[in-house]
């Protein structure tokens, strides 16, 4: 085909591609398409095959126009992007498809040249210019012996033997078996208030109705009737509500209940000893050992913690100086993505997801306009990211592959066999390589910018405010 183009550039990264088709091919273009029709077509008084050309085009000029303009338009555009000459970066993004623009109304004029333009989204073009020298400061934390004993609670916690109690009161810290419901004024039980042989530790407040003053020093089988007044929004009950989402539901009520102690256990918990270390795993020989195994767990994960937030606030000093304009495409494919991430998390499919979301308050629509920003910067990070291994020459090595996946597997404790197994299914070896890639680039970041120590904070502050 004869064919002439112009690129024009829109925002959001899209582009407007235009093209003209010299009339000499449409009008080729047309007289193969009716040739095709006339031997094939059945029609009414002549044979297979001897239709004239007239006929046809009395009774189906529109329809061969319109047939041979669709044939035009998507055979030019497959030339134009098939062309070797043609820009690599200009060539739509595979999940793209470019489409006629809106302002434009095609008609096939066979003595007259066809003009038309088709609209798509392409990676978006991103020079990183400034990415050194950049100052930050991460929180200054470091384990301490605090951090190591409130780990180990957490492993007597853990290793406790539970016996029943069969005398005495509640207290802090038994293990409660209760069952419970909600009264009305008139003391009849609200419908679907009542819960049977609820379980949990008395003290942590992991009940709805946070009762547990309530039932400290109550007696096995004793029942109990009492009033209970929730705080506005401050306090106890606001700290709690990611975990128990009822309390907002409850601020600045006050509620009638009733409640029966049906079972009672106390814990025991082990001695802070060598037998106890023993207990954990046969490889401790001494609680030293244990306490030791615990310093070097918190300190890898201190550190993987600061390590991403050093990329994190890093990559947002790069990403102001370097804007980047996301295609809508591009957004939508990431929300999909998430969408269907989330669905399996719901142990369902994403059309799934769509009846169960689009039932609540917001729907379908509120979710996904709530996590477009999030998808934008993950998307503006995900270029930088890639430029800059592309600019720097970063490479991964077979080598350097294997050593990651031993690594992991000596971390992990699992055989390093198993680990090979994994990465030897396809595409997973080069995502590891691709993961390796990003690593060296973080490292570099790290070395070209100035990291400095900033407020000085308690291991458990910090990890509460970054899990």
């Amino acid at each position: 085909m004869n064919i002439t183009k112009d690129i024009a550039r829109l925002e959001h990264s899209s582009l407007k591609l235009t093209i003209t088709v010299g009339k000499d091919d449409l009008q080729s273009e047309y007289n193969n398409l009716v040739k095709e029709y006339s031997k094939n077509i059945q029609y009414p008084g002549f044979r297979k095959g001897k239709v004239p050309k007239d006929v046809l085009e009395r009774k189906f000029g529109d329809a061969l126009k319109a047939e041979t303009l669709g044939r035009v338009v998507e055979k030019s555009v497959e030339d134009v992007f098939g062309d070797e000459g043609f820009p690599k970066e200009d060539k739509p993004l595979p999940y793209s498809t470019p489409n006629i623009a809106e302002e434009e109304k095609l008609e096939l004029e066979l003595d007259k040249d066809l003009t038309f333009s088709v609209v798509y989204d392409v990676l978006p073009k991103v020079t990183v210019e400034k990415w050194q020298g950049f100052e930050i400061e991460v929180p200054d934390v470091a384990i301490t012996d605090e951090d190591i004993n409130r780990e180990l609670e957490f492993v007597r916690e853990r290793n406790a033997i539970v016996m029943d109690k069969d005398e005495g009161a509640a207290e802090k810290g038994d293990v409660v078996t209760v069952n419970y419901c909600e009264l009305d004024e008139a003391g009849e039980i609200l419908p679907n208030s009542e819960r049977q042989d609820f379980v949990f530790t008395l003290g942590t407040g992991s009940n709805y109705y946070q009762f547990d003053d309530e039932i400290t020093g109550m007696a096995k089988g004793e029942t109990k009737e009492f009033t209970k007044s929730y705080a506005e929004s401050t306090g106890d009950a606001e700290a709690s509500q990611e975990a128990f989402p009822i309390l907002k539901e409850l601020a600045g009520k006050t509620k009638k209940l009733r409640v029966t102690l049906t079972a009672l256990k106390t814990k025991k918990l082990p001695e802070a000893d060598d037998d106890l270390a023993q207990d954990v795993d046969e490889k401790f020989k001494t609680l030293e050992d244990l306490k030791q195994n615990i310093r070097e767990r918190l300190d890898k994960d201190l550190d993987r913690r600061i390590r991403n937030i050093k990329t994190d606030m890093l990559l947002e000093k790069i990403m102001e100086a370097v804007p980047v304009e996301i295609p809508e495409s591009m957004i939508n494919l990431e929300l999909d993505s998430r969408w269907r991430n989330l669905a399996r998390r719901f142990n369902t499919d994403a059309d799934g997801l769509y009846k169960i979301m689009g039932k609540n308050s917001g729907g379908v629509q509120g979710v996904l306009d709530s996590w477009k920003p999030d998808a934008v910067r993950a998307l503006h990070s995900r270029l930088i990211v890639e430029t800059l291994i592309e600019d720097l020459k970063l490479e991964a090595s077979d080598e350097e592959a294997e050593k990651e996946i031993e690594r992991q597997a000596k971390d992990s404790g699992a055989p390093a066999e198993d680990f090979k197994k994994y990465y030897e299914q396809e595409q997973m070896k080069e995502y590891l390589k691709e993961d390796i890639k990003e690593q060296k680039l973080f490292d570099r970041l790290f070395l070209e910018n100035i990291i400095k120590p900033g407020k000085k904070e308690k291991y458990i502050d910090f990890i509460s405010k970054n899990e």
